[in-house]
């Protein structure tokens, strides 16, 4: 049996949206990436909380996060044979769902899959024990409006050039 993955994709229905940079770089209807703006994927058997390995998630939920909120901007559902142990092919689609974001939080997380993610500079997050995903998202907000820590700035930095001045170095 084949990996079948389903998304559901949000988009906004107002005019609201649409003056707010819908029309980005990506296309009409994606928007641009805001300052202080990033993706986060959550690992979730119930998409509620983060309750699921990444080899074995049914679902991952990927939310967009700023200083002043969050909304939910997808949800991808994968079925097929992608659990069984040792399939490093179920690692693909998963890695392509969230390779746009800037940090995934999961319950647990094997060597190769970490490796793979990090090395597409995707910072991830193991939680201890199933936590709500509303609340990782307000925990990610009060630290975006007040002073990130080293990590979550990098993070937040993904993709943006970095400007050097090896002139002060």
């Amino acid at each position: 049996m084949a990996v079948r993955t389903r998304r559901l994709r949000l988009v906004p229905t107002t005019s609201a949206g649409a003056s707010a940079g819908a029309s980005g770089p990506g296309g009409a209807g994606v928007p641009a990436k805001r300052e202080g703006m990033m993706k986060v994927a959550f690992c979730t058997q119930d998409m509620a909380r983060v309750d699921a390995h990444f080899g074995w998630a049914k679902n991952i939920a990927i939310y967009e996060i700023d200083p002043t909120g969050y909304r939910l901007l997808e949800a991808v559902q994968f079925n097929g044979e992608m659990f069984e142990d040792g399939n490093e092919d179920k690692l693909v689609p998963k890695i392509a769902a969230i390779e746009d974001c800037a940090i995934v939080y999961l319950a647990a997380i094997g060597a190769s899959a970490a490796a793979r993610i990090v090395a597409k500079k995707i910072h991830p997050v193991k939680v201890e024990q199933p936590e709500a995903i509303v609340g990782l998202c307000e925990k990610l907000v009060t630290l975006l409006a007040g002073s990130p820590p080293p990590w979550l700035r990098k993070a937040l930095n993904k993709g943006a050039e970095v400007a050097r001045n090896f002139d002060e170095e």
